[in-house]
């Protein structure tokens, strides 16, 4: 096999000019501000945050230079059945943490991973291929279609479900519905969906959850828990230009609990008031926005508008459920807030998910600019002298 190294040259020079630089620096804002809480809660936590931020860098540089178009193929259906596997491994030899079985131990070094944060990608990215390979028809998918996707979602979210971590089984119910719903399928079916859950919601409250979780649902309901009142009290005494940190005791003397992680939306009002959670609520927004523009955009191209509108709605539920449980308008679960409350994995895979929608969309261009330079390249015609172009007989 003969290896073209000035091909794989100019993939590495020209792919780069077609990037999203708008895309990277809308997630800039959210990463500073971030680190800065971070290292004012635990100086030990923003070195650990420093280096996620590094490997966050090297997967996201590494994604984007994948030709995920031409390895998807293999890549979507492998990398979903091994994720597979891995959460029913969790059942079998899970690391249980808090009375939740979710990790898996890497053995010799000690370190745990999630497969459930992995499998949302997973799921998004065949979601991504199925789609792509038989993409809907004008009126949207009917039954038979919309069963047959339907099954990629709902086999981890019953896995996870299981684990017990329900409010991540929910996330990727949501978004993976949340992407068929932008892709189209029939509103018939819509219909139905919702009517089945109305029905099934009571029936699953009373014999499907744990005590602990029924519990969280009572005291979202009736008075709020000890850390949403302890959230309120932080970003009520923030008020509108918050607090200089030595000031911030909600945060500094520990009421506030998970205040670097799950919770730390509450020191952000804490510390920097009504000014600066408004600021970070609009530069989520702006992103979405971007990211619901590049699905529009490239609406013929399935494998971009899938996997924008994929990010896209886990931005969304990810920010709305983070910030509606700490201001007790939803039962608290432990959903951070997506790039901005501490954490490695999460933090890792939105970056190579960046990664990846960035390289479908560059190499689409990049694409189009070689095929567009072999058509214009000139030819020289021996018995006219000149070059010949693309039109010129």
């Amino acid at each position: 096999m003969n290896i073209d190294f000035k091909e794989i040259s100019d993939y590495f020079k020209i792919l780069p000019r077609h990037f999203n630089y708008i895309l990277i620096l809308q997630i800039l804002p959210i990463l500073f501000i971030s680190s800065m809480l971070v290292k004012e809660i635990n100086e030990a936590l923003f070195h650990k945050q420093m280096i996620y931020y590094s490997v966050g860098a090297i997967a996201f540089f590494v994604a984007a230079f994948i030709p995920w178009e031409k390895i998807l193929w293999w890549f979507a259906p492998v990398s979903y059945v091994l994720n597979t596997l891995l959460l029913l491994a969790v059942d079998l030899i899970g690391k249980k943490i808090l009375g939740a079985q979710r990790w898996i131990e890497i053995p010799g070094i000690g370190l745990t991973i999630q497969p459930s944060e992995f499998i949302k990608v997973n799921v998004i990215l065949t979601l991504a291929l199925l789609i792509n390979h038989s993409p809907p028809p004008k009126k949207g998918y009917n039954l038979k279609d919309f069963m047959k996707l339907s099954i990629v979602i709902i086999i981890p979210f019953l896995l996870i479900a299981k684990e017990p971590d329900l409010g991540t089984a929910m996330v990727l119910l949501i978004t993976g519905f949340g992407v068929l719903f932008v892709v189209g399928v029939r509103w018939r079916i819509w219909i139905s969906i919702i009517l089945f859950a109305l029905i099934f919601i009571p029936y699953a409250y009373n014999n499907l959850l744990h005590d602990y979780q029924r519990k969280r649902i009572n005291n979202f309901l009736g008075k709020p828990s000890y850390h949403v009142q302890q959230a309120l009290i932080a970003i009520g005494s923030g008020g509108v230009d918050g607090k200089p940190k030595d000031k911030a005791t909600q945060t500094q003397l520990k009421f506030l609990p998970i205040a670097s992680s799950d919770f730390i939306f509450a020191y952000l009002g804490e510390r920097l008031g009504f000014k600066g959670m408004l600021f970070v609520i609009v530069s989520y927004i702006l992103l979405i926005i971007h990211l619901l523009r590049i699905s529009k955009i490239y609406e013929n191209d399935y494998l971009i508008k899938v996997v924008a509108s994929g990010l896209a709605i886990l931005f969304f539920v990810y920010m709305n459920v983070n910030m509606y449980m700490i201001i007790g308008m939803a039962p608290v679960v432990g959903v951070p807030l997506p790039m901005f409350s501490h954490g490695g994995t999460s933090f890792i895979i939105f970056a190579a998910f960046f990664g990846i929608l960035l390289n479908l969309i560059a190499y689409k261009k990049y694409f189009k600019y070689i095929s567009d330079s072999k058509i214009v390249m000139q030819k020289r015609d021996p018995l006219k002298g000149f070059r010949l172009k693309r039109g010129e007989d």
